[in-house]
């Protein structure tokens, strides 16, 4: 799939998202070189569950199969229970099913720093080599024990809710604030208004922020959208960031190709921080709690 210079390489997909898994195995199976483009799906465990390795195993295979693949690229794992310690069973019969050649890699999706830091202890390093949160300009979680963990594991994290659902973009600035329930806001818009009014700070402190992103992007003939991504990937501990896209209604792949061929400078970074500290950002690690804890 193309549009003029971009390719697609990389699929972020979920047992949980409908069709997702049998829609990409179709594509993927249409290829020339299906081996061109890696699928990176994930088992979510979200009620009680006993992890025989029957019941990790037929996941598994239902990821292959679903996915029309003979080994899962890479299967991103997330436990909704931290009371229930049978995630590190799961993840051990997961490290099994890989050294037999049903998956090349093993990620996290949600997880805290206090149970990454667990994982990787416990199960050596070089398995978990990654875990999917939150990180952007607005959710800054991830500074606050994530990146330690991460450096300590050679861990990478994969972030999404870095554009906040499109609103860190020069399509909101100037913008009033909307309706949290206005009927042109898509869900994940009036989940990340939520987060930006209720535990970031305000809309006026926001236009602040696009303010100073529409002129470090003037310096860097960037949008800003290309600058909240940069600064997110930045961060030594982030392999990738995930940009939410709806074929045919909102995608930007030429833009996000601009993410790339620059870096922000001290002064970049400096203003910045000038609004982001007057923000509730570096708190919501209290009030809010550890990556992933708003789904638990």
């Amino acid at each position: 799939m193309s549009s003029s210079k971009f390719t697609l390489e990389t699929v972020e997909l979920a047992d949980h998202y409908g069709s997702a898994e049998i829609l990409f195995g179709q594509f993927r199976g249409m290829l020339s070189a299906p081996e061109s483009v890696i699928g990176a799906t994930k088992w979510c465990v979200f009620r009680p569950t006993e992890p025989s390795r029957a019941v990790v195993a037929a996941a598994v295979q239902e990821r292959i199969t679903r996915m029309r693949t003979t080994s899962v690229d890479l299967l991103q794992f997330h436990w909704q229970d931290y009371s229930d310690k049978g995630y590190l069973t799961a993840l051990q019969i997961l490290q099994d099913l890989q050294h037999e050649g049903l998956i090349s890699a093993v990620g996290l999706c949600n997880f805290d720093a206090v149970r990454t830091d667990e994982i990787c202890t416990q199960l050596g390093p070089g398995f978990i080599v990654s875990n999917q949160v939150q990180f952007s300009l607005i959710d800054t979680r991830p500074l606050h024990g994530m990146a330690d963990v991460c450096e300590r594991h050679n861990v990478k994290l994969l972030t999404y809710g870095t554009l906040c659902g499109g609103f860190l973009s020069d399509k909101w600035l100037n913008r009033p604030e909307p309706d949290l329930y206005a009927e042109n806001l898509t869900p994940s818009q009036r989940k990340y208004l939520d987060v930006i009014l209720k535990a970031w700070g305000t809309w006026a402190l926001f236009q602040s922020l696009l303010a100073v992103l529409r002129e470090i992007g003037d310096r860097h003939g960037r949008s800003i959208a290309n600058i909240a991504t940069r600064w997110v990937l930045d961060h030594p501990f982030v392999g990738a960031v995930i940009i939410g896209a709806r074929l045919g209604i909102s995608e930007h792949p030429d833009e996000n190709l601009h993410v790339f061929g620059f870096t922000l400078s001290e002064d970049d970074n400096r203003d910045i921080e000038a609004v982001l500290a007057q923000s509730n950002g570096r708190r919501m690690i209290s009030t809010v709690g550890d990556c992933g804890a708003e789904y638990r």
